[in-house]
């Protein structure tokens, strides 16, 4: 039975990790390891930890995973990217290279004759205005061409580094707040109020939650690749979550 696979959170090239390339070669890892019955592969966000499109430049990097992605799109397995809030800035590379099909909104899909909501999940159910704010000044296109002014020798370092900097300030981030408290979970409720789903299925909290909202429908944070190694399956009937062990 072909089956439908969703993860999120790799954060590959992050500098906050010793050996980032050990990473992103376990995930490969995986992916082979679940070709052979893959109808689908969903990437719910923050696969790379930043990411930057020049016009005709692409950062460094990443060639394992791109070729398997590639892999995988030649071999007919659809592959979709959800960017996150760190990959956000992916424009046309992705892509063209590797056939993913990139999506830069939630979305609201059948699958199986059952309704998912999948989205990286930054900023659902978070009305704050420090969150407003940033989500403006990334999605400003004058902001995006001014950062292309910049030497990507800078750029980039200031992203990467950038990054290094949020995950070590927030390294409390990923404790499950509880269900009151949880941005995503007061989401999938408000949701649910005017919207039919079968299944809510998010990343960017860096936890693993399988959280039933009412009796036919479920909230799922599938975890990251960092500290778990997780991720969630589809087999048309059920649905799971599991963690990569080698």
């Amino acid at each position: 039975m072909k089956k439908i696979y969703f993860a999120s959170d790799a954060h590959f090239g992050a500098r906050a990790l010793d050996n980032p390339l050990e990473y992103e070669k376990r995930f490969v890892r995986w992916m082979d390891s679940i070709k052979h019955d893959a109808k689908a592969l969903y990437l719910v966000g923050d696969m790379i930890d930043f990411w930057y499109e020049f016009k005709l430049v692409v950062p460094k990097g990443f060639t394992r995973f791109f070729g398997k992605i590639a892999e995988f799109t030649d071999a007919g397995i659809e592959v979709h990217w959800f960017t996150g809030n760190h990959d956000i800035w992916i424009f046309d590379y992705i892509q063209q290279e590797t056939g993913a099909k990139v999506h830069y909104k939630p979305m609201n899909c059948n699958i199986d004759g059952k309704r998912f909501y999948i989205a990286h999940g930054d900023g659902l159910g978070d009305d704050s205005p420090g969150f407003r704010f940033l989500h403006a000044m990334f999605h400003s296109k004058i902001l995006q061409r001014m950062f292309t002014w910049i030497h990507p020798r800078w750029s980039m370092a200031f992203g990467l580094n950038w990054s290094k900097h949020n995950r070590k300030k927030g390294s409390g981030y990923n404790q499950y707040m509880g269900e009151e408290k949880e941005h995503l979970v007061i989401f999938a409720k408000d949701y649910l109020i005017n919207h039919k789903v079968d299944f809510f299925v998010f990343g960017h909290r860096h936890i693993m939650l399988d959280l039933m909202l009412q009796k036919e429908s479920r909230i799922l944070i599938i975890g990251d690749w960092i500290n778990y190694f997780s991720y969630a399956v589809w087999d048309g009937k059920e649905m799971w979550m599991e963690q990569f062990e080698e």
